[in-house]
C-alpha cells in the first residue's frame, strides 16, 4: 500500500508532495517552511527517508536542505545542478528505495531547466504516481525562459521531448503531480484543474498534441513577464538556504513607523484594500495579506530593502512573514498591529483615497471630465482589450515609472482590483490624486466603455 499527500503552498501557486508506505516516505520539492511537511509525515506515522528536488527552483527558496538535515534523509538533487552543499546527485534512471515494495525512479526531463528531473513512484515495478515538477503540468508545461535567454528555444524543444517521454513511458491512469501550475509564474499557462493523469494530458496538453515546431512557436509567443525576484531564487537555492526564522518581528510604534518611512524603507499594510483606502499611514503601500503577497511584494520591492508590516492581528503578521520567507524576504524590520489610528503620531491624520467601479469611470467620462486612466495589467492581458485612451504601465514597472503617469486625477485599474490597490497605494504615496477602480474588467464592457485591442479590433463589438 502507498499514499500520496499533496501540500498546497498558498500564495505562490505551488504544490509539494509527501509519498510513501507504512514506515517511510519521500518529500518532493518541499517549501522553505518545513514544519507543515514534518507535521504531515507525523500524521501518517512515517519517517522521511528521502527529500527530492526536481530542479533548482526559480520561484521560491527551497526547504529541502534543511528538511534533509533535520530528518536525516538523503537529499536528492539532479546531478546537473551546480550546488555548494553535499547532496546525492541524481541521474536519469537512478532508483531509490522508499519503503517496502516502493521505489522512486528518476527520469531526466530537461526543459524547465537544463537539469530538470521528474520522479516516478513505483509499487512492485508498476508506476503509481509521477512527480513532474516544472516539466509536464496540468494542461501546460513549465516555462523554458527562466534560466538564460540564449537557451530558451532549446529548452522549449526539450520540454516537448520530455513531456512526450513521460507520456510514452507511463500508462494513462498514472496521476501527474506537478509542483508548478496553480498560479505560479513558472507555468507557461494557468489551469482551473488541480488533478490530472497521463491519459488526460495525452488528450489535452499541447506538448502531447502539437508537432514540436508549432508547440515551440506558440509557447514562446505566450510567455509572460518574469517576476524580478526570480533572479535571486536560483542562486539562493544553489548556495544552500539558511534555516528559516519565523520568530515575531520587533514591535513598532508610530514614531518608529514614521522614522522608517523617512529613511526610505517600505512600510507594507496587509489589510484589505477597502480598509486601506478608507484610512492608512501616508507613504505606506497596500499588499493584501490574503492576495498574492509574496509574488507581488517580492516583485516590486527593491531587493534587500527593509520592510515593516502593518496588520490588524499578530496572526496576520505571522502568516505574511511565513509567506515572505518562502521567497527570501526573511526578517521584517518591525511590525505593528491593531487599529490604523494607532500607527500615526499624535496630531497626524490617516491618508485616504476613493474607490470606484467601471460604471463610475464611464459616468465621469460621459460628463466630459478629464481623468487619467491607468491600466496596470500585464502586456498579455492588455492584448485582449483595454479602456480606450488609457495609459499602460504594468504594476511591477510602476515604482520606477511613476513620473510617466500624466498629470491629473488617476483612475487606476487592473483585472479584479488587487493590483489596482497596490498601484493606487504607490501613486498615493508619491503624492498623486488617485481613484482605485475595484471592479472586474468585464464590467468595463457592461459600463459601455470602448475596449479596443492592439490589433485595431474592438473587444466590445469584435469589429474594426
Amino acid at each position: 500500500m502507498f499514499f500520496v499527500d499533496t501540500l498546497e503552498i498558498e500564495g505562490l501557486g505551488n504544490h509539494s508532495h509527501l509519498a510513501g508506505g507504512t514506515r517511510s516516505a519521500v518529500v518532493v520539492d518541499p517549501p522553505r517552511d518545513i514544519e507543515q511537511v514534518i507535521a504531515a509525515a507525523a500524521r501518517r506515522g512515517v519517517r522521511i527517508a528521502l527529500v527530492a528536488e526536481t530542479h533548482l527552483h526559480n520561484d521560491y527558496v527551497t526547504g529541502g536542505l534543511e528538511l534533509a538535515r533535520v530528518t536525516g534523509a538523503r537529499y536528492l538533487v539532479p546531478t546537473g545542478a551546480s550546488v555548494a552543499f553535499a547532496r546525492t546527485p541524481v541521474a536519469d534512471g537512478d532508483r531509490f528505495p522508499v519503503d517496502e515494495h516502493l521505489v522512486l525512479r528518476a527520469i531526466a526531463t530537461p526543459g524547465h531547466t537544463p537539469h530538470h528531473t521528474s520522479y516516478v513512484l513505483e509499487e512492485d515495478g508498476r508506476a503509481v504516481a509521477a512527480f513532474t515538477g516544472g516539466s509536464l503540468l496540468i494542461g501546460a508545461v513549465g516555462r523554458p525562459d527562466l534560466v538564460e535567454p540564449r537557451l530558451t528555444e532549446r529548452l522549449a524543444r526539450a520540454q516537448h521531448a520530455s513531456a512526450r517521454r513521460l507520456a510514452d513511458e507511463l500508462d494513462d491512469e498514472v496521476p501527474v503531480l506537478p509542483t508548478h501550475g496553480f498560479g505560479s509564474f513558472c507555468s507557461s499557462a494557468q489551469t482551473e484543474r488541480d488533478a490530472t493523469t497521463i491519459g488526460q494530458e495525452r488528450r489535452t496538453n499541447d506538448a502531447l498534441i502539437q508537432d514540436v515546431d508549432t508547440f515551440v512557436a506558440e509557447l514562446l509567443a505566450a510567455l509572460d513577464d518574469v517576476p524580478a525576484y526570480y533572479a535571486h531564487m536560483g542562486p539562493a537555492n544553489a548556495a544552500g538556504p539558511a534555516p528559516v526564522d519565523l520568530t515575531p518581528p520587533r514591535p513598532a510604534d508610530a514614531e518608529e513607523i514614521a522614522a522608517r518611512l523617512a529613511a526610505g524603507e517600505w512600510v507594507v499594510d496587509l489589510r484589505g484594500r477597502v480598509a486601506f483606502a478608507r484610512g492608512h499611514v501616508a507613504g505606506s503601500f497596500n499588499f493584501e495579506g490574503d492576495g498574492k503577497l509574496a509574488t507581488y511584494l517580492a516583485w516590486l520591492i527593491p531587493w534587500g530593502k527593509p520592510v515593516t508590516l502593518l496588520a490588524e492581528t499578530p496572526e496576520q503578521v505571522a502568516d505574511a512573514q511565513r509567506e515572505l520567507a518562502r521567497v527570501g524576504i526573511d526578517r521584517p524590520a518591525a511590525a505593528a498591529t491593531g487599529e490604523a489610528a494607532g500607527w500615526v503620531r499624535a496630531g497626524e491624520q490617516l491618508a485616504s483615497f476613493p474607490r470606484a467601479r467601471f460604471a463610475d469611470l464611464a459616468a465621469v467620462r460621459e460628463r466630459g471630465e478629464r481623468v487619467v486612466v491607468l491600466d496596470v495589467r500585464r502586456d498579455t492581458e492588455r492584448a485582449g482589450g483595454f479602456v480606450d485612451g488609457s495609459v499602460h504601465i504594468p504594476v511591477h514597472e510602476l515604482p520606477g515609472r511613476v513620473g510617466e503617469v500624466p498629470d491629473g486625477v488617476v483612475w487606476v485599474h487592473c483585472a479584479s482590483g488587487m493590483r489596482a490597490a497596490i498601484a493606487a497605494s504607490l501613486l498615493d504615496a508619491a503624492g498623486r490624486d488617485v481613484v482605485a477602480v475595484d471592479d472586474g474588467f468585464d464590467a468595463a464592457t457592461t459600463a459601455g466603455l470602448t475596449l479596443p485591442r492592439p490589433d485595431g479590433t474592438d473587444r466590445t463589438t469584435g469589429t474594426e
